[in-house]
C-alpha cells in the first residue's frame, strides 16, 4: 500500500531529527568517526542482508554508479561535514542554521535544473521558515566565540551542498531505484568511506560499553532506515522544494527530542521559532488544488522519474 503524503512528511521530520539525538548519544561514548563507521557497517549488513534475502534483483551498472554517487553525497558528505564541523568547535546551532539554507538553495535551483515550479507563496514560506530556524538556534549563535578554525565554518556549507546535490542527482537519475534498493547501497558506500576515515584516525575500535551499541541501534533503525527512507520517499512525493522545506522543521523537532530524552527544556525564543517554522513550512508545502494541477502539467522530469520507480 502506498504511503500517504502526510505520513511521509511527518515521518521525514521525526526520523530525520532523531539523527541529532543519536549523534549525541553515540558521541558521549566514542569519537564521531567511530560512531559513523559502526553505524553504517551495521546498517549495510542488516539492510544488505535483507535485500539479498527478500528483494534480490539484478542492478545495472548505471544504477549502481548513480546510487553510489548519491549515497556518498547524501550520507558521507552530509553527515561527515556536519559532524566534523561540530567536532572542530563550530556550535551545533550554527551548523544547523547553515544546513537549513538548503531549502532556499533548492528553491532557487529547482526551476532551472528540474522544471519544478516555485510559486511566490513557496518562496515566502521558505523565507519564513529560515527565520524560524534562526530563532530556534539563536541561543547557540549568541553563545560567544569558539575555538573552531575559520575554515571549519565552511564544512556545514559543504554538507548542505552535498545533500542538495544528492537530491538533484536522484531526481535526474537515468536508472532510478526504489528506496528499498537504493538505501542498502548508500549504506555500503558510507560504510567504506567512514571505515577508511576511522582507520586513518586510529578510532576504529568500538568501546565496550552497552551505551555505544544502543546509540548504533538508534541511528541505524531511526536515522538511517527511517530518516533516509522517508527522505527519498518524500523526494518522489513532494519534489525537491517541498522536501527541503520540511527540513526546516527538524531543528525545532530536535528540541522536542532533546527535552524528552535529556530534559533540555527549550526557551521562549525556541518555542517562537517552532511556531514560525510551522507557518513557513505550511506556506511552502500546502498547495491549492489548482497549484498541484499546474505542477503536474509543468514537471515532465518528475513524471518520468516516478514512472520508472516500481510500486512498493
Amino acid at each position: 500500500m502506498p504511503v500517504s503524503a502526510a505520513v511521509t512528511s511527518i515521518g521525514l521530520v521525526v526520523m530525520w531529527s532523531s539523527g541529532f539525538i543519536g549523534a549525541e548519544l553515540g558521541t558521549r561514548e566514542a569519537a564521531a568517526d567511530t560512531l559513523l563507521m559502526w553505524r553504517f557497517l551495521v546498517a549495510a549488513a542488516v539492510l544488505g542482508g535483507a535485500w539479498a534475502l527478500f528483494r534480490r534483483r539484478r542492478l545495472g551498472p548505471r544504477a549502481l554508479a548513480e546510487q553510489a554517487a548519491i549515497g556518498a553525497l547524501s550520507q558521507g558528505g552530509y553527515l561527515g561535514g556536519i559532524v566534523w564541523a561540530v567536532g572542530l568547535g563550530v556550535p551545533s546551532g550554527t551548523a544547523a542554521l547553515i544546513a537549513a539554507l538548503q531549502p532556499l538553495a533548492a528553491g532557487a535551483l529547482a526551476g532551472r535544473l528540474l522544471g519544478e515550479t516555485v510559486s511566490p507563496r513557496q518562496w515566502a514560506g521558505l523565507a519564513i521558515g529560515l527565520g524560524g530556524v534562526a530563532l530556534v538556534v539563536q541561543g547557540d549563535l549568541s553563545a560567544g566565540p569558539t575555538t573552531a578554525p575559520t575554515w571549519a565554518y565552511g564544512l556545514p556549507f559543504a554538507a548542505m551542498a552535498a545533500l542538495l546535490a544528492a537530491s538533484f542527482l536522484e531526481r535526474r537519475a537515468r536508472a532510478p531505484l526504489a528506496p528499498v534498493d537504493a538505501i542498502p547501497l548508500h549504506c555500503l558506500v558510507s560504510a567504506v568511506l567512514f571505515t577508511g576515515v576511522a582507520l586513518a584516525g586510529g578510532h576504529a575500535a568500538p568501546p565496550a560499553g552497552g551505551g555505544f551499541w544502543a546509540a548504533v541501534v538508534w541511528t541505524v533503525l531511526l536515522s538511517t532506515v527511517g530518516g533516509y527512507g522517508f527522505y527519498w520517499l518524500s523526494l518522489r512525493r513532494n519534489g525537491v522544494t517541498g522536501t527541503s522545506a520540511l527540513i526546516y522543521l527538524t531543528p525545532p523537532t530536535t528540541l522536542v527530542w532533546a527535552y524528552a530524552m535529556f530534559g533540555d527544556a527549550p526557551g521562549w525564543t525556541a518555542l517562537a521559532g517552532m511556531a514560525v517554522c510551522v507557518i513557513g513550512v505550511t506556506a511552502a508545502t500546502v498547495r491549492r488544488r489548482s497549484d498541484r494541477s499546474v505542477q503536474l502539467a509543468e514537471d515532465p522530469v518528475r513524471d518520468r522519474a516516478v514512472s520508472r520507480v516500481p510500486a512498493e
